[in-house]
């Protein structure tokens, strides 16, 4: 889409000229990205298009609405096809549309647990998973490529849980073999060594941070409860429980200041929360749904 707009605007200039107002053109330019983008890339424009046609049978009805002659609309569209096969044949990463799902890409690896991921400043991601010899495996991406695999050692016995409190800091948690919590941190120059932070884990941790310097670790503990320690800015606090019965290791998200929520997995394999909202904790609450595994959770802006 972007490159759609930038480099080849004349495009909206056309489909505004047959009648499209600028909507109606980002919408069918995006389902035009989105369904060729999941086609073979050896087909030709034409083709991939009369697919189009074929498995969206709605989008007669809508030319019908709207009172755009079918064959001059046919032609633009078959350019944009032609624009984004362009793009994916030369090598370039294929378009991501402004609304939609990429699709699926390896980054390689041989991993031995669920990864984690944490973002330190804008268009930079860092991704973490443990290997075959049990080490933590950290990938990155810079803005323009991804890097190779590195080992960061240590011994781990649990996935990996990831966050970042500001530019260029990285925390990443882990259960051991002694049950542990354990940290490993980035400063901006090079990795720390590992620290343990005590505690008995019987889950993966979950890990947030809604303030620089703040961080907040969940995992689940012996008696099946959730269990949280916190560094304050200055040390890390005693461990308290938060009650609860889970199955499955929490997910934990700051989607502001002073303000936390977690999810596990219940005895009733619904999804459950709870959240802190500056002063205290809440009670449990069910969100429904029959789970089969751990969740995730993240947040695109305030609430």
């Amino acid at each position: 889409m972007r490159t759609i707009r930038s480099e080849h605007n004349d495009v909206y200039s056309e489909l505004e000229r047959i009648g499209l107002n600028r909507n109606l053109a980002d919408l069918l330019i995006t389902l035009i990205v989105n369904f060729t983008i999941n086609q073979p890339s050896n087909l030709q424009p034409r083709q991939i298009y009369d697919r189009f046609r074929n498995q969206t049978p709605w989008f007669n009805l809508i030319l019908k609405q709207i009172n755009i002659r079918g064959s001059e609309l046919d032609r633009i569209l078959v350019r944009i096809i032609e624009i984004i096969l362009s793009i994916i044949r030369n090598g370039s990463r294929p378009p991501i549309p402004d609304r939609g799902w990429s699709r699926w890409e390896s980054l390689g690896g041989v991993l031995t647990t669920a990864p984690a991921a944490a973002s330190w400043q804008p268009n930079r991601l860092d991704v973490f998973a443990g290997g075959t010899d049990e080490s933590l495996y950290h990938i990155w991406w810079d803005g323009n490529r991804w890097s190779s695999w590195e080992s960061l050692g240590g011994v781990l016995t649990s996935a990996p849980a990831a966050v970042s409190w500001g530019p260029n800091r990285i925390d990443v948690f882990a259960r051991g073999t002694d049950n542990a919590l354990w940290h490993i941190w980035w400063d901006g120059r090079r990795w720390s060594d590992w620290e343990s932070l005590g505690g008995v884990l019987t889950s993966s941790p979950g890990v947030s941070s809604w303030q620089p310097n703040r961080l907040d670790v969940f995992a689940r503990g012996t008696d099946n409860g959730l269990w949280h320690r916190w560094w304050d800015g200055n040390r890390w606090n005693d461990w308290e429980s938060l009650g609860g019965s889970l199955t499955s290791g929490p997910a934990a998200i700051s989607w502001g200041p002073n303000r936390i929520d977690v999810f596990a997995r219940g005895t009733d394999n619904a999804l459950w929360h709870i959240w802190w909202d500056g002063n205290r904790w809440s009670s449990w609450e069910s969100l429904g749904g029959v789970l089969t595994s751990g969740p995730s959770v993240s947040s695109k802006r305030p609430n």
